[in-house]
């Protein structure tokens, strides 16, 4: 690997349990790690001498432990707060359909700019997108010229690619991030890679740990 070049692997956490239908968001709920497949297929396709990362919901901290156990050995992941997924506040645990009978107004408000309003008692998108862009800015620099493996969640996956891609927040909340999948992204050192491009540029988003 260049110098010049750091690369992020970003997971995204096992699958929720006993919430469909249900809006999750920042509550610590619980997932299923028991897909051992795609766990030795993550330990196989991850660097095991990187930087590790979880946020500090409990089903990022799981699926890490699953892929040690499937036989990656790797540093103790340190804990980021600010690559939680995000905050839903009063709609939490809640169904879509329950939201629009509690306040149909506010409901109807939220979804005309659902990448830029603010649930109720919670946080937007391109909220997210702040705070996990800052994150990715400092790790970037601390450790320029490694990996960092990110095991996170759909929404601050989709805010790494967006942040990465100086995309609007409309445009980062249409990419599909499945659960145990990897998305890599690498950041090149002084912006421009052989004078052309950005500063981050994308190796694959939403990779199977099957195939």
């Amino acid at each position: 690997m260049s110098a010049d070049v750091t690369t992020w692997w970003w997971v995204r956490h096992a699958p929720v349990v006993d919430m469909v239908g249900l809006i999750y968001g920042s509550d610590d709920v619980a997932c299923d790690t028991t897909d051992t497949e795609s766990f030795r297929g993550l330990a196989a396709i991850l660097p095991a001498d990187a930087v590790w990362l979880t946020s500090h919901l409990s089903r990022t901290r799981r699926t890490a432990a699953a892929i040690r156990d499937a036989g990656l050995n790797y540093p103790v992941p340190i804990i980021e707060e600010h690559l939680g997924e995000q905050d839903f506040g009063h709609w939490q645990g809640q169904s879509w359909d329950a939201m629009r009978s509690s306040d149909p107004g506010l409901y109807d408000e939220f979804w005309q700019q659902p990448a830029r309003n603010k649930p109720p008692g919670g946080e937007s998108f391109q909220d997210l997108i702040e705070r996990a862009g800052a994150v990715i800015e400092r790790r970037t620099e601390e450790h320029a010229g490694g990996d960092i493996v990110a095991v996170a969640h759909g929404g601050t996956i989709r805010a790494a690619i967006s942040h990465g891609l100086n995309l609007s927040p409309e445009t980062g909340m249409s990419f599909s991030v499945s659960t145990l999948s990897i998305t890599r992204l690498e950041h090149v050192k002084g912006g421009l890679l052989n004078g052309k491009g950005q500063s981050w540029r994308v190796s694959y988003i939403n990779r199977s740990a099957k195939s």
